[in-house]
């Protein structure tokens, strides 16, 4: 038996911060399915006046296991307890990048860049293969992507990322916002935009990045992509081939300040619950057997029970009971988040 301690990551949102031990619980307790060893005796604890989150493994950690753990959302440092003493634990997250790429954008309505992060992982962890992104790139979808914060995530985990928002001022700004960054960190890359047309129909507009973090990679050609359409979401299958996305990650509209799909006199629609059953079955047509779809969303406006039972008529597999029923938290008064994911089977 093996004993850590994680130190949970401080977070400039005093309410995320205070939800952040309990998240990084049940968090934990979803990696443990994909570990080659077991986990227990989950727990916060208290070590010399600081706050951790303390575990227990049947044995020591491995190599493969500590490069998973590693990409925990809220952890900032890994502790083997003995006799006392914490011994620091190398870790090695996937990062490839800055964390400057998600925290300089400061919006109302942006998600905690932690919980997106908690997001993808759980989703990225109900896939066939939980373990397969450590050893290389996913295609990864938002179709709510809004100014990016999880194509943001993606391109820190080199993924390649492709994002649809109907919202023009939310294209604009995030396309103002990665081009900098892009240049200003002199990552080496091509940015083609323009309007976005099907069979003569204009959609919208497209952003199309492709890049790489190194000059040796951009001239081997081992780049990444990046595509942003400013679309609405009911066309992704007209903009994304059938069964080509291994993961799809959202943040939904909250009913309270975020618009969602638009109506036929081109206002912004203010109803997740219409949105999500008219736009699920379509994001799923995309995913590939084996991936897996992660949405966040506000409870106070739609019941779990409610988009757990519109994922099953598209025959997804929800995971359900034990840390999936453990992410819910209070955001503000008229915002309580939590999250689902859910699986596309293989046949």
């Amino acid at each position: 038996m093996s004993e850590y301690a994680i130190l949970v990551h401080p977070s400039a949102n005093r309410v995320y911060a205070a939800s952040s031990p309990a998240l990084l619980r049940a968090e934990l307790a979803v990696f443990g399915d994909a570990l080659s060893v077991e986990l227990s005796g989950i727990e916060e604890v208290e070590l010399g006046g600081v706050g951790y989150v303390r575990f227990a493994t049947s044995t020591a950690l491995g190599e493969r296991d500590l490069a998973l753990l590693s990409n925990l959302s809220s952890l900032y440092a890994l502790f083997e307890l003995g006799d006392g003493v914490l011994r620091p634990v190398t870790v090695r997250p996937l990062a490839t990048t800055d964390s400057d790429l998600l925290t300089i954008q400061k919006y109302a309505g942006k998600t905690n860049e932690q919980f997106t992060k908690l997001l993808l992982n759980a989703t990225l962890l109900a896939t066939t293969a939980p373990t397969s992104w450590l050893d290389g790139p996913v295609r990864l979808l938002d179709p709510l992507c809004g100014r990016g914060t999880t194509l943001n995530q993606a391109m820190m985990y080199g993924f390649d990322a492709t994002g649809l928002d109907v919202d023009g001022k939310d294209f604009e700004a995030y396309e103002q916002f990665i081009k900098t960054w892009l240049r200003t960190k002199r990552v080496k890359h091509s940015a083609d935009s323009g309007l976005l047309r099907r069979n003569k129909t204009r959609l919208g507009r497209r952003l199309d990045i492709e890049y790489a973090f190194s000059k040796e990679q951009y001239k081997a050609g081992e780049t990444r992509q990046l595509t942003y359409y400013n679309a609405d979401t009911l066309t992704t299958d007209e903009l994304v081939k059938p069964n080509s996305v291994d993961v799809i990650v959202t943040d939904a509209p909250y009913g309270v300040q975020h618009g969602s799909h638009r109506t036929q006199d081109a206002s912004l629609a203010r109803s997740p619950r219409d949105l999500l059953a008219a736009a699920i079955p379509v994001w799923t047509r995309v995913l590939r057997p084996g991936g897996a779809i992660g949405i966040s969303w506000n409870t106070t406006v739609l019941p779990r029970a409610d988009l757990v039972a519109v994922l099953g008529r598209v025959g997804l597999d929800v995971r359900e009971g034990g840390p999936y029923d453990e992410f819910s938290h209070r955001v503000d008064q008229a915002i309580v988040r939590d999250l689902v994911v859910a699986a596309k089977p293989v046949s």
